[in-house]
C-alpha cells in the first residue's frame, strides 16, 4: 500500500498520528502544509521523509506563478530551507531536497520546463523507493531461517517508506518465501510507533506478531525467544547507525546474548562524509513523554528529556542490508573508507 501519492496538484498521505484507530488520508497543498505534516510526524520514517521533501518542492513548483527560471529556482531554494528546518536527524530529508534542487538547476528551459522536471523527478524518486525496498527485502531474506523469531524496534515498514518497508521488507519477503517466522515488536516509547504502526502493518498482512514493552527485550533474549534483530535507520555514518531512541539499548542486549543485529536501510540513508559526533539529534516536545496521546502519565512541571534518536556504534552491528546486498560490518567500513558506497549529498 503506497503511503504517499501525487493527485493533480495535491500530495495525499496517510496521517500516521491517528493510526491504528482509523486510516485517514490528508491532502497537502503547499510547502507550509508539507512542513507542518513533517514536524507533527503525520509522516515519518527516513525514506518517506525524503520522498515527501521532493513532493513538497513539487508543490512549490506547481503552485508558482512566476514566469522566469531564475525566480522559480529562488522559490525552490526558499521552500528547501523551510523543509530543512523540520527534522534535523534523518538524512533522507536532505538527500531528497538536494536531489530535486540539483535536478532543477541542471534543467535547461523556462519555468514551465522546470515545473515538469521537478514533478517528474519526485515521482521517479517515489517509484525508486518501492523498488529499492523490495531489493532490500530480497537480500535480507537470505539471513532469515525457517522458524526464526525476529525482534524489531520502531516502525520500518510500509508506513516509513513509499511502500513495502526496509526492516519489514526483510520480514515480508521471508514470509512470502514460506518461512514460518514470527515477529516481536517493541512498543517504542514515547510515540509508540511499534505498537501503533508495526503491529498494525503485520497484523494486516497476516504475519504473526507479538507486542512487548521496550524494557522486556532483554528478558526475552535471555530466554531464547529472539533469533534475529532487524531495525531500520535514519542515518548511517562512518562509525555508527542513528535510529529511533532505544535502538542502542537493543543492540547492546543483542550483542550480549550473541544474537545477530541487522540494520536494513537504503544507500540514500548513508551519510559517509560524517561521523556520529557530527549529527544533530532531534529533541522533541516534552509532552510526548508526559502524555500518552491526551492522557497525562507524569506529574506536572517534571523535567523531561526527549531525544528522538540514539547512536549505535558499528561494533554492535553485524551487517547492513541495503539495495545492493548485505554488507558485513567489516565490508561496510572498508567500502566507506574507500568512498565506494552511496553517500547522501
Amino acid at each position: 500500500m503506497r503511503t504517499i501519492e501525487w493527485r493533480d496538484g495535491v500530495v495525499a498521505t496517510i496521517d500516521q498520528t491517528v493510526l491504528p484507530d482509523k486510516e485517514v488520508w490528508i491532502e497537502l497543498r503547499d510547502i507550509g502544509e508539507m512542513a507542518s505534516a513533517l514536524k507533527e510526524m503525520k509522516m515519518r520514517g527516513a525514506p518517506l521523509i525524503g520522498v515527501a521533501a521532493a513532493y513538497g518542492l513539487a508543490l512549490t513548483a506547481y503552485n508558482s506563478k512566476v514566469e522566469s527560471r531564475e525566480d522559480l529556482l529562488r522559490e525552490l531554494e526558499e521552500s528547501a530551507e523551510t523543509l530543512r528546518m523540520t527534522r534535523p536527524t534523518a538524512v533522507n530529508l536532505f538527500w531528497g531536497i538536494e536531489r530535486i534542487v540539483n535536478k532543477a538547476k541542471e534543467t535547461r528551459g523556462g519555468a514551465q520546463k522546470l515545473r515538469q522536471t521537478v514533478l517528474a523527478e519526485a515521482e521517479k524518486m517515489a517509484d525508486e523507493d518501492v523498488d529499492v525496498n523490495r531489493r532490500i527485502g530480497k537480500h535480507g531474506s537470505n539471513l532469515i531461517s525457517d522458524g526464526d523469531i525476529i525482534l524489531t524496534h520502531c516502525n520500518a515498514g510500509s508506513l516509513a517508506t513509499v511502500d513495502y518497508g526496509t526492516a519489514l521488507a526483510v520480514v515480508r519477503v521471508a514470509w512470502e518465501e514460506g518461512k514460518r517466522i514470527k515477529v516481536i515488536a517493541d512498543e517504542t516509547r514515547p510515540k509508540l510507533q511499534g505498537a501503533r504502526l508495526t503491529v498494525y502493518e503485520l497484523a494486516r498482512d497476516g504475519i504473526p506478531v507479538t507486542l512487548i514493552t521496550d524494557n522486556m527485550a532483554g528478558y526475552l533474549m535471555s530466554k531464547g525467544f529472539v533469533q534475529k534483530v532487524i531495525v531500520g535507520a535514519d542515518r548511517v555514518v562512518r562509525d555508527a547507525v542513528i535510529n529511533k531512541i532505544g535502538t542502542y539499548t537493543v543492540a547492546i542486549l543483542a550483542h550480549e546474548h550473541g544474537i545477530p543485529f541487522y540494520v536494513a536501510a537504503p544507500t540514500s540513508t548513508f551519510d559517509l562524509s560524517k561521523e556520529s559526533d557530527d549529527v544533530t539529534i532531534e529533541e522533541r516536545d516534552p509532552n510526548e513523554v508526559t502524555f500518552v496521546r491526551s492522557v497525562r502519565v507524569a506529574p506536572e512541571d517534571v523535567e523531561v528529556m526527549n531525544p528522538a534518536f540514539d547512536i549505535t556504534p558499528l561494533k554492535y552491528v553485524d551487517a547492513i542490508i541495503c539495495e545492493d546486498g548485505v554488507l558485513s560490518r567489516e565490508e561496510f567500513q572498508r567500502l566507506a573508507e574507500k568512498g565506494t558506497l552511496g553517500t547522501a549529498p
